[in-house]
């Protein structure tokens, strides 16, 4: 007996733990280079101390509320690098720009504290309202996806605190006193070629604002249709080096033969050059050593396998190997043999990808809906290794019991059963005990009686007065078939109907290719028989319908924050119309890539319309102060468009680039092609669509004021702003 290691959980979580850690120092390593850059040393490194900072506090929140290091909460921690420096940004942004302006440390720090803070929290708290469902999905995937919530959230919330409590400490005690020359205005800071010319772009965006709005409504109208041509996903499959095999023989087996056909198949998995190490489980399935594994059930007539490879492309060309060797069956010499080979899942365990559920009273009647079923899966080219989840009828001997005999000689069916029992399986007399276990007692017939069915008849009943009567005087004995097993569901016979689907296809996919050939046989069934969509299908709509039911809490808490931050159902509604427009860049994204849209991007996509909330609630309450401060209303919208130009792209800038290490994992990848697809169309959205919204909305009155005329000329000496503008 040797004690051989087949899988090494820790030496896993090392690798992909450090692999996780190698992208988040990347995005670190890309959020303060942007800071750097895009702000100056100084400036940027303020943002740098503020980074370890939040993410100190982070760990720290991780540990009291039990989170542990693991694939979700790490790629959390990534997409939450890219938010963090939001606040931080706008913070110091605004210290700087008071510092060019003339002002001293102090004083620009007290104003970034006073002028950003509310807005900042706002913003903070609606863009963590967007992963509200994920946090309070009940659902299994739900609870496989919760932290991302509890991260981010966390780490948003943090990063606020630090950027209005820490920031401007920093920020006074490393920033530059700047003495702008004694002729300039404050606002002189906005008035260079740059800022000119992009002020020159919003007026026109402001005049012709319905020509900007239509616009855009055509290329999100454009984005729905071409969104229906983005391959739609459940979980990917995941990226680790192991390969299952599950081994399937006729129902009725004996454990004997599936032992025989599991050691001709590791003759094959033995030889293979990329394999590192197997274990076979004869009669029953490997433990659960992975998250996203379902245990199967134990029968004699199944085995499976557990394969370590080499590398990833050692893995593929088993694969490919294995794949081949179950469609040739027969001429590959396992006539016998259903052969499922498939690598290891992310996200609560589908098994088939492509599932349809017959469901009805009559098993009979269900196994010949089914065939009807298995012929129009098996027409479709992208499926193969069509089956279905009862197997085929086992062989079977039923004894009926003559009762009016039995009782005339003092037997039951209990006695009967003892018999048979004792004969065929073993009956256990009594237990031995040993120490603490208790070891049964079998008392069963030799070999060549439990094997010979043919005798059957001849088995001798003892009747309580002693005497025996062979089994064939008080009982008929016939040979047939009959369902090995009958898997219900709501106490309801149900009968998958199952297949692999082709690399490259998506199983959504593939199963909405299927529902309309399925039509004529639904439309024929008889009453209380019907086919239900299973897989990954089926499983994707729970999670779906799990974040649908808290769609309307994240909707109230949206709504509720963006109300007492702007204060009027006007202009809430206006920034609720942005939300939906990301769908623009994750269409255009998605598509260049070629990345399917699966339940992770889809949770993307719904924290997306926070951030696009947030940067518009942003720029709607600069608006409103500078119409405040006495601003006509085009110039307030022009003059804040602006002031908030540079902080929304900074922000923008950093949150896309944090995620371009995630961009290339298997899980995280679509999520974060996503964002980062929604991000730079929402920037473009709320530097250019926002402002024309705006106007129509408001109806600002088309003409410019004079001052507003003579500034587009770049003469800014005659337009001046009130003083404490930011």
């Amino acid at each position: 007996m040797n004690a051989v290691r087949v899988n090494d959980q820790p030496e896993v979580v090392a690798k992909d733990v450090g692999e996780f850690q190698d992208s988040f120092l990347e995005a670190l390593a890309i959020v303060l280079l942007v800071s750097f850059i895009s702000l100056g040393w100084r400036t940027g490194l303020v943002v740098a101390i503020s980074v370890p900072v939040v993410l100190a506090g982070t760990l720290v929140g991780m540990k009291l509320l039990g989170i542990d290091l693991q694939r979700i909460s790490l790629g959390a921690m990534i997409i939450a690098l890219g938010l963090l420096v939001d606040d931080a940004i706008i913070a110091v942004e605004t210290m700087l720009v008071k510092l060019e302006q003339g002002w001293d440390r102090l004083r620009a720090g007290s104003f970034a504290f006073t002028a950003t803070a509310f807005p900042m929290l706002t913003g903070t708290l609606v863009t963590a309202a967007g992963y509200l469902p994920i946090g309070l999905a009940q659902s299994s995937t739900g609870e496989y996806t919760r932290d991302i919530f509890r991260v981010v959230g966390l780490a948003l919330v943090l990063s606020w605190i630090v950027a209005v409590v820490f920031v401007p400490f920093l920020g006074a005690a490393l920033l530059p006193d700047r003495k702008p020359p004694d002729d300039a205005a404050e606002h002189d800071v906005y008035q260079t070629r740059l800022y000119r010319g992009f002020r020159r772009v919003i007026r026109g965006c402001v005049r012709w604002r319905w020509l900007v709005i239509g616009a855009t409504v055509a290329i999100f109208a454009l984005s729905v249709v071409g969104f229906t041509r983005v391959p739609q996903q459940f979980f990917p499959a995941s990226d680790r080096l192991e390969i299952l095999i599950d081994v399937r023989l006729p129902e009725g087996s004996s454990f004997a033969a599936t032992a025989a056909e599991v050691a001709r198949l590791e003759n094959v998995v033995g030889q293979d050059p990329g394999v590192v190490s197997y274990a076979a489980y004869t009669g029953i399935g490997t433990p659960r050593f992975f998250l996203a594994f379902s245990p199967q059930l134990q029968s004699a007539n199944y085995a499976q396998f557990v394969i370590n490879t080499r590398s990833i492309p050692d893995r593929e060309a088993l694969l490919a190997k294995l794949t081949k060797l179950a469609d040739e069956g027969a001429a590959a010499g396992f006539a016998d043999l259903r052969i499922r080979s498939s690598r290891l899942e992310l996200g609560p365990p589908v098994g088939y990808p492509v599932q349809f559920r017959v469901m009805g009273p009559d098993p009979a009647e269900l196994r010949r809906i089914a065939r009807e079923v298995r012929q129009v899966m098996r027409a479709n080219p992208h499926l193969r290794n069509v089956n279905d989840s009862w197997g085929n009828l086992a062989k079977s001997v039923q004894v009926t019991v003559d009762q009016d005999k039995a009782r005339m000689l003092g037997l039951s069916s209990g006695d009967v059963s003892a018999a048979l029992q004792t004969v065929l399986t073993g009956f256990a007399v009594t237990d031995y005990r040993e120490g603490t276990d208790l070891i049964p007692i079998v008392a069963r017939a030799t070999d060549a009686e439990r094997r010979d069915i043919g005798n059957l008849s001849q088995i001798a009943i003892r009747a309580p007065n002693g005497r025996t009567v062979p089994l064939a005087q008080i009982a008929t004995i016939a040979y047939g078939l009959e369902e090995p097993i009958l898997y219900r569901r709501n106490r309801m016979p149900a009968l998958a109907v199952r297949a692999d689907i082709a690399d490259g296809m998506q199983a959504p996919d593939v199963t909405a290719q299927i529902l309309p050939e399925l039509a004529a046989i639904k439309a024929k069934l008889p009453a209380g028989y019907r086919i239900e969509t299973a897989g990954a299908v089926e499983e994707s709509a729970k999670g779906q319908a799990s974040i649908n039911v808290i769609m309307p809490l994240m909707v109230l808490v949206m709504l509720t924050l963006l109300m007492v931050q702007l204060q009027s159902f006007s202009r809430v509604a206006m920034v609720l119309l942005t939300a939906p427009l990301g769908l623009i860049g994750v269409t255009g994204a998605l598509l260049v890539t070629g990345a399917p849209f699966g339940f992770v991007a889809m949770l993307g996509f719904i924290a997306l319309a926070g951030i696009i909330m947030r940067n518009s609630v942003i720029l709607v309450d600069q608006i409103q102060q500078d119409l405040r401060r006495g601003l006509s209303p085009a110039e307030a919208i022009v003059e804040a468009t602006v002031r908030r130009a540079r902080p929304i792209l900074l922000t923008a800038a950093a949150a896309i680039l944090a995620l371009v290490p995630l961009a290339f994992s298997v899980f995280w990848g679509p999520m974060a092609i996503a964002i980062m697809g929604g991000l730079v169309s929402a920037t473009l959205l709320t530097l250019f669509f926002v402002p024309a919204l705006y106007a129509a909305w408001t109806r600002v009155p088309r003409t410019l004021p004079a001052t507003a005329a003579r500034d587009a000329k770049g003469s800014g000496a005659d337009s001046k702003m009130p003083v404490g503008a930011s």
